[in-house]
């Protein structure tokens, strides 16, 4: 059985236009703009590139920095990073707010346990330890060190993926990405010796390890690209078999390949009985296909359960020949459905779980169904049987989000987690038969919950949507628009942000800080109509969104312009960074983290293209390519506006958004900003999109966000604990 470590998916054509005289002074190089205010910022030469779409022509002068291998650009970093610590070192309580990160970072974090084979399993991290650390225990026989990370880099910034065991539970493959890469590599080892059993597997992407029985998994990756392997186009994803004992050269391609059909995104998974395998297929991140092989006979041909590709189908779980799924085919917030898998013609399909108001996720074990609906973002548990008989409503320990209630039928226990904003992660025991649930771990972070509130208010964007925003902050805060605040968002990807327990932010909040997370279109909150409501030609819907929960809370004098700042990663990035060029008055501070920037080419890159649900491309229709170009934050920096002081990040390794966005982005800052405030752009080396991320370089990059912040938004000291 698999277990991810925590809680989608974006490749270059390889520099069309090369720097020109790289020879200038940074004096010489200055524009009178960059002039106009005090920082100098590297040198970022113009090239002359243009392209063409339909009928107009985009320049594109930095597209050298999509070289993600040329000196130039490794020396336009190392230059960048210099003037950001520079100016972030100036921040007199940045090491304030550096150790008080630590402080309170530094309680253990105990997952749930699993069992396999002889073993009890459980994720452990002391404190500030870099990487989780897998244990394990035999009976009642003291608990060791399993698996440790922090031994596998000397910077601790090669991560442990996931870990899946044989059906006996005596051979794990383990997944690590190295520098934060998309890109993995896959380790066999004996469990009982700890020791590799052979060869490991690399060039392995995007992909989960499901096991056929004790003699082999399926795989998923593509063929290595041709240049960057950090940014190069990537669009044909195969599923493998891997036979133990075999050479990875000689795995056979399961499904996908040269003269089948492409799919950028192909996933299998084994039932619980080894009778069958399910394929998932997929060209972009919503909808895909799924096909079925009957692993009993041999050479079986694999069956078409669902061809159309437009509607989304998740495997949950078999019975015999009765295979579970949860779909929003003909239900916009999800239903779970059986098929017989010796009789799966749509029309004998029946639902287990029907629609209701409320999106639902499934889990199983113990012999139940667990349905988790999204009621206004916050958790509701209903356990079922497999014939959809209601059981109970599990009863939870507050309002919050809950995840878990997953294992295998044969688990007599099984466990989840809540957390909220103001509510550290604990874990839960919870008896199936008797409904009886029990602490198993309260963490135990030292602060006081009591101290800080939060309510869930509903404001009204633009065009009248009522739009559900959770506002968390210590009690007591006076409500006269001097509050430091913090407005997160994402919007996208049917993603949805619930309630979450973070150190970091408790620790803005610490610091009389308010943190708002309002519930954007095209997150899945609200189910699939929520989702399309802020795709391709609605994307504006989102924006709106955002701009809208902004203006609510300077309305509701919790904060004002000056204090406002905006944050978000991924496509949360490109929120912040449509929004700040569309409302550069809104807020003071605005934080772009690793951000599809560059919509115009976004699907040039990796697995991009994959996002066109959502985004649409330049190449699509020339109404797209116009609308596209419309909010596309690098083609939206304008001569002589004072935009807000901004501190872009990303990692030199990511390849899902590859750092080319956030570079041509922060030059078109630094060229064209004019005003007081800094356009600044922070590098992580030797970091990816985010997964993995050493704890250390979490704390400094927090430190450095908050630093930031509050140094602009003119704070002179931290408040007194």
């Amino acid at each position: 059985m698999k277990y991810a470590l925590s809680a989608v998916a974006l490749a270059l054509l390889t520099a069309c236009g090369q720097p020109g005289d790289t020879s200038k002074t940074q004096e010489t190089a200055m524009t009178e703009t960059q002039a106009a205010h005090p920082f100098t910022y590297p040198v970022t030469v113009k090239g002359d590139v243009v392209d063409s779409y339909f009928d107009t022509k985009v320049a594109d002068p930095y597209r050298w920095l999509e070289d993600d291998r040329s000196e130039q650009t490794g020396n336009w970093v190392k230059e960048q990073n210099k003037v950001t610590f520079a100016y972030l070192d100036q921040i007199g309580y940045r090491d304030q707010i550096k150790q008080r990160l630590e402080a309170l970072w530094n309680y253990e974090k105990v997952g749930a346990p699993f069992i396999e084979g002889d073993y009890t399993y459980f994720f452990k991290n002391d404190g500030l330890q870099n990487q989780s650390v897998l244990y394990r225990k035999k009976g009642d026989a003291e608990a060791e060190v399993f698996l440790d990370p922090n031994t596998f880099s000397s910077d601790a910034t090669t991560s442990l993926a996931d870990v899946s065991f044989s059906e006996d539970g005596k051979i794990l493959a383990y997944s690590i990405s190295e520098g934060g890469s998309d890109w993995r590599k896959i380790i066999i080892i004996d469990v009982e010796t700890k020791k590799p059993i052979e060869e490991t597997l690399v060039d392995v992407k995007f992909s989960g390890v499901s096991w056929k029985g004790n003699e082999g998994f399926y795989y998923s990756s593509y063929d290595k690209p041709e240049g960057s392997e950090l940014s190069a186009k990537t669009d044909q994803h195969k599923l493998y078999y891997h036979k133990l004992g075999t050479a990875q050269k000689d795995d056979p391609v399961v499904f996908g390949g040269v003269d089948a059909e492409k799919h950028r995104y192909v996933g299998g998974v084994v039932t619980d009985d080894g009778k069958y395998l399910i394929v998932s297929a997929a060209n972009a991140t919503s909808g895909n296909k799924v096909f079925l092989k009957d692993l009993t006979k041999a050479d079986s041909a694999f069956v078409t359960l669902y061809a159309e590709g437009t509607a989304d189908f998740e495997f949950v779980d078999s019975r015999d020949n009765a295979l579970y799924f949860v779909t929003n085919l003909n239900a916009a917030n999800k239903k779970l459905i059986k098929i017989d898998a010796t009789a799966p013609a749509a029309d004998k399909w029946t639902d287990v779980i029907p629609e209701t108001a409320n999106v639902l996720d499934v889990s199983k074990g113990a012999g139940f169904f667990f349905a988790n609906y999204m009621v206004d973002a916050i958790s509701q548990i209903k356990q079922y049987d497999y014939d959809g008989k209601l059981v109970r409503d599990v009863a939870l320990p507050g309002l919050g989000t809950v995840s878990g209630f997953a294992g295998k039928t044969k688990d007599s226990t099984l466990y989840y987690s809540f957390t909220n904003y103001n509510t550290a992660p604990s874990t839960f025991a919870f008896e199936p038969k008797s409904g009886e649930t029990s602490t198993y771990y309260k963490a135990a972070v030292k602060f006081n919950s009591d101290d800080y509130e939060s309510k869930q208010v509903f404001y009204t964007s633009k065009d009248g949507t009522k739009v559900p925003m959770i506002i968390t902050h210590k009690k007591g805060i006076q409500l006269d628009g001097n509050n430091p605040t913090m407005l997160y968002g994402y919007g996208g990807f049917n993603v949805s942000l619930t309630p979450a327990f973070s150190v970091a932010n408790l620790v803005w909040m610490e610091m009389g800080g308010v943190y708002a997370v309002p519930n954007l279109r095209g997150g899945g909150e609200y189910g699939k109509a929520w989702h399309d409501a802020g795709i391709q030609l609605k994307k504006q819907n989102v924006f709106d969104d955002f701009i809208a929960a902004g203006e609510y809370l300077i309305a509701q004098k919790y904060t004002s312009s000056g204090k406002l700042a905006i944050r978000g990663g991924s496509n949360g990035g490109l929120l912040v960074g449509a929004v700040m060029t569309q409302r550069p008055d809104l807020m003071k501070v605005a934080i772009p983290q690793v951000g599809v920037l560059d919509m115009l080419r976004y699907h040039t890159f990796t697995a991009g293209a994959g996002w066109a649900y959502d985004y649409g491309t330049s190449e699509q229709s020339k109404e797209m390519f116009d609308y596209l170009k419309g909010y596309s934050p690098v083609h939206n920096v304008k001569e002589g506006v004072a935009y807000p002081a901004t501190l872009v990040t990303t990692g030199d390794h990511d390849d899902r958004v590859v750092p080319a966005h956030s570079f041509k982005f922060a030059a078109e800052l630094q060229a064209k900003a004019t005003g007081p405030n800094p356009q600044m752009i922070r590098i992580e080396t030797n970091a990816g999109h985010g997964a993995g991320v050493p704890v250390s370089k979490q704390i400094e990059l927090a430190a450095d966000i908050f630093g930031f912040t509050l140094f602009n938004m003119g704070v002179k000291e931290l408040p007194k604990q």
